[in-house]
């Protein structure tokens, strides 16, 4: 399955997040998680964390009775990858913000004096 094909589902986007914020959750933990915010069931949870296994999005381990989930950043390589082409058109922008962020500042300490 295409990186992108396995981006596209809102249930998994929020997992990754959720493995990218927790240094390995449980499988509990983001089925509480995921069914809080989507209102879908236990079983929901596990095929999108079996989908995101099988594509290689994420490892499991077992610690006891408990399955800790992490994230594997190699297939997101494949979207940074893709991006790279459109990184051009937003790069002079956000260098361009930050030049205006960065004048705003001294415009505040300078009202400050």
């Amino acid at each position: 399955m295409h990186a992108f094909d396995i981006l596209g589902d809102p249930v998994r986007r929020r997992i990754l997040e959720i493995l990218a914020d927790k240094e390995a959750p449980s499988s509990g933990e983001i089925v509480e998680i995921i069914s809080a915010e989507f209102g879908i069931s236990q079983s929901a949870v596990s095929q999108h964390l079996k989908l995101l296994r099988d594509n290689g999005f994420a490892t499991v381990t077992s610690a006891g009775t408990r399955r800790l989930y992490v994230l594997t950043a190699e297939p997101l390589a494949e979207v940074d990858d893709w991006l790279s082409q459109f990184r051009s058109f937003w790069a002079p922008k956000f260098e361009a913000l930050a030049t205006e962020i960065e004048r705003g500042k001294r415009q505040q300490l300078d009202n400050e004096n």
